[in-house]
């Protein structure tokens, strides 16, 4: 077994395979990319954040893969597709995008919630995803295919907590993309899914301020918090050809949450 929790040295194996990660620098995003730079990868993680990419950059050192940082800011719509350019040139070619950058609102009550937040909640986790599957997907039909996974959530399925209306109509936004499109490019060798994380212990949970860690945990089904490795078992398995059965799917990873 490897140091990190959840992620298993005979895994799918990715050696050879390119990816580019946004949100890559805490998190599920830091996770995910190490575990697929441990399994051989050569990763591109996006974000804004650069002490904290540096910090992912030298956790890969002793990996098989590599793991480099470009900056980018998802709500900036230029910087998308450009980020997406230079990595294919610094890489190569394409063969694996997830997109996994978001954002969630203050919590307040839905009359308390101004235009300027629906707004921004939208434009990062909604128009963000279009515009660089637009350009992820524009790389992989000509290279004749490739594997993109989006990280919904379970709120934009259900969200029993009150206060974060934006944050789950936007996850319903994506999800409901990320099928449409998967209908689209299937057909061509693009598989696209969505991950759709529950109560992970992240930084974006604990600002959420919703309860007490331990009340948020005694709720779920395992009776405990989701772990950032776990979700990301979960996004290299849809990203490898063990799942290339696998199309237009969100595969939730939620303690049991949907289920209740």
């Amino acid at each position: 077994m490897t140091d990190d929790p959840g992620i298993e040295e005979n895994g799918p194996g990715f050696e050879g395979k390119t990816v580019i990660l946004s949100g890559g620098t805490s998190g599920i995003g830091r996770a995910t990319a190490l575990a697929f730079a441990r399994q051989g990868a050569q990763v591109v993680i996006t974000g804004r954040n650069l002490a904290a990419a540096e910090e992912v950059v030298r956790a890969a050192v002793p990996l098989t893969g590599e793991i480099t940082f470009m900056s980018c800011d998802v709500s900036v719509p230029d910087q998308i597709g450009q980020v997406t350019q230079e990595a294919v040139v610094r890489l190569g070619r394409l063969d694996i995008a997830v997109n996994n950058a978001g954002c969630q609102e203050n919590r307040a009550a839905f009359l308390d919630q101004p235009l300027e937040v629906f707004d921004q909640i939208f434009a990062v986790n909604v128009r963000a995803i279009h515009i660089a599957m637009q350009a992820q997907i524009e790389v992989m039909l000509a290279q004749g295919g490739g594997a993109i996974v989006n990280t919904a959530s379970v709120s934009g399925v259900r969200n029993p907590n009150p206060g974060f209306s934006v944050y789950s109509a936007s996850k319903a936004a994506m999800i409901s993309l990320t099928k449409s499109v998967a209908m689209e490019y299937a057909p061509q060798g693009i598989r696209i899914n969505a991950v759709a994380p529950g109560r992970v212990e992240t930084p974006m949970l604990r600002a959420s301020k919703v309860a007490d860690m331990a009340t948020v945990a005694a709720g779920l089904p395992l009776r405990r918090l989701g772990q950032p490795e776990e979700v990301a078992e979960a996004v290299l398995w849809l990203a490898s050809e063990r799942a290339a059965f696998v199309a237009g799917h969100v595969l939730a990873v939620d303690g049991g949450f949907l289920a209740q």
